[in-house]
């Protein structure tokens, strides 16, 4: 048997390691080539008061179709989109339509029929649309009325009704909306973090003060910030909070807790803001 030269040995060499280079950059380029989808991909975000939510999901066009009842038939469960399942990821536990559910990533599945709608979060949340949906690993039901809407060509998820503790998140495709109530405690969540310091619920309690609106949840905000450290800032705010609603006594005790803490405080107010306040309370005093 003949040995071939080595010159020869080197030809194939440099052969398999071009054609290896050329095999590799063939399949870099497929890694990178991205197809468009016929439903693109799509999130849509937002934060309600310190919790944050999340949906991904697949948003599919009426393209002239039939919707309801045909494309998506009616008693069937439906991905709620398109594609892989659809997510909705919620950092803190949350209250839908009035009921718990913890923190997590769950699938959002739906159960459409002509009338009520059945809005289902499952555990299972890596599945392909519904393939293999299971109703024992479901985390939540709540059922939901869905109502008339403009026209819309890509389903779509959006925010609206947005406060420092609700939000609803509304599914709308074709001429149909469909919202969920989300509810959030966020004083209480707030005070359950010590890393978070007390001028954060106090300076969203001093927004709904400056705008006399929502001082219901101002005056939860104020609880969760005195709860953290009680300061002149917050005190003299719940007092102020307590004044609009007439209750002066409890106003005149907020506002002389919060001079004492005026005195003690490492960085004092000024002595504007304390001559304002003391000024109040014997408005207070004299019941207006």
């Amino acid at each position: 048997m003949k040995r071939l030269p080595s010159f020869a040995f080197t030809a194939v060499a440099a052969f398999i390691v071009a054609a290896a280079v050329q095999l590799a950059a063939s399949a870099a380029v497929a890694q990178r080539l991205v197809m468009p989808r016929p439903s693109p991909n799509a999130s849509v975000s937002q934060t309600i008061g310190i919790t944050e939510v999340t949906v991904h999901y697949s948003r599919p066009g009426v393209k002239g179709r039939v919707i309801w009842g045909k494309l998506v038939p009616y008693g069937e469960v439906w991905r709620t989109g398109a594609n892989e399942n659809t997510t909705v990821i919620f950092s803190t536990p949350v209250k839908i339509e009035g009921k718990e559910l913890p923190a997590g990533t769950y699938g959002l599945q739906t159960l459409p029929t002509e009338n009520d709608w059945t809005v289902i979060f499952s555990k299972d949340a890596e599945l392909w649309g519904a393939d293999g949906y299971k109703p024992d690993h479901d985390a939540l039901r709540v059922q939901v009325k869905p109502q008339p809407a403009e026209p819309q060509e890509w389903m779509g998820f959006e925010f609206t009704d947005l406060t420092d503790s609700s939000a609803s998140l509304v599914l709308r495709w074709e001429k149909l909306r469909l919202p969920l109530h989300l509810q959030v405690d966020t004083p209480k969540l707030v005070a359950a973090r010590p890393e978070l310091r007390w001028q954060a619920p106090y300076a969203a309690a001093n927004y709904c003060l400056q705008r006399d609106a929502c001082l219901d949840e101002a005056s939860r905000w104020l609880d969760a910030s005195i709860a953290l450290e009680p300061t002149f800032q917050n005190q003299s705010a719940k007092a102020t909070l307590l004044a609009k609603r007439n209750d002066f006594a409890g106003a005149v005790s907020f506002g002389e807790k919060a001079l004492r803490a005026a005195k003690s405080a490492t960085q004092p107010p000024s002595a504007t803001q304390v001559s304002e306040l003391e000024t109040k309370i014997a408005k207070w005093k004299g019941g207006k």
